[in-house]
């Protein structure tokens, strides 16, 4: 059977560590690599790196920099989210920056790359599915774990990363189609 033409999914790509010396930039460029043959995907880049202006504490009124986040949450038909392991969890920024989205997050898939030692950043992402169902998105249940004792990915060809996309495709175009025919329930 053959597969009806789409139109390729809008996916951000989430840089989640903002630490002097981080790998996340090398992680996320790697990942877009492997991703880029993709035709059914539209891939943007948002790096909380870039985003040194959102605030620590959660304000009353939201800043300019966090309506710019959740315009980019907003306009996204699915996510994947690269995130270091940091004592077992996921770093504190960017839990403040998923929190800074709420209904613009319901009813879109998120995958993971994550990455650390000999975990390959598999408890953030159990920290992280949990976040994200509580804000009524759908986790991928297959991800991309790097373990950086080895050392950093290399080479656009990746099992793992063929899978998630898969995965995320298959979702993304489902609920992009019933978000548009029937407004999700919350």
């Amino acid at each position: 059977m053959q597969e009806p033409t789409q139109e390729p999914l809008t996916v951000t790509v989430i840089v989640g560590s903002t630490r002097e010396g981080r790998v996340g930039g090398t992680v996320a460029r790697w990942f877009l690599e492997c991703a880029a043959h993709r035709e059914d995907l539209e891939l943007n880049l948002v790096d909380l790196l870039d985003y040194e202006d959102l605030p620590a504490r959660y304000p009353l009124t939201p800043t300019e920099a966090m309506l710019r986040f959740t315009r980019h949450v907003d306009r996204a038909d699915g996510f994947v989210v690269v995130t270091p392991e940091y004592n077992r969890s996921f770093p504190a920024g960017l839990k403040q920056a998923i929190d800074f989205a709420y209904d613009e997050w319901h009813a879109k898939p998120v995958g993971f790359v994550s990455y650390g030692y000999s975990s390959h950043g598999l408890h953030a992402v159990e920290q992280l599915r949990a976040v994200f169902t509580e804000l009524h998105a759908m986790s991928l249940r297959d991800s991309v774990g790097l373990n950086l004792v080895d050392e950093l990915p290399r080479g656009p060809e990746s099992r793992a990363v063929t899978t998630m996309l898969d995965q995320l495709v298959w979702w993304g175009r489902a609920l992009r189609e019933a978000r548009a025919t029937d407004p999700y329930p919350c």
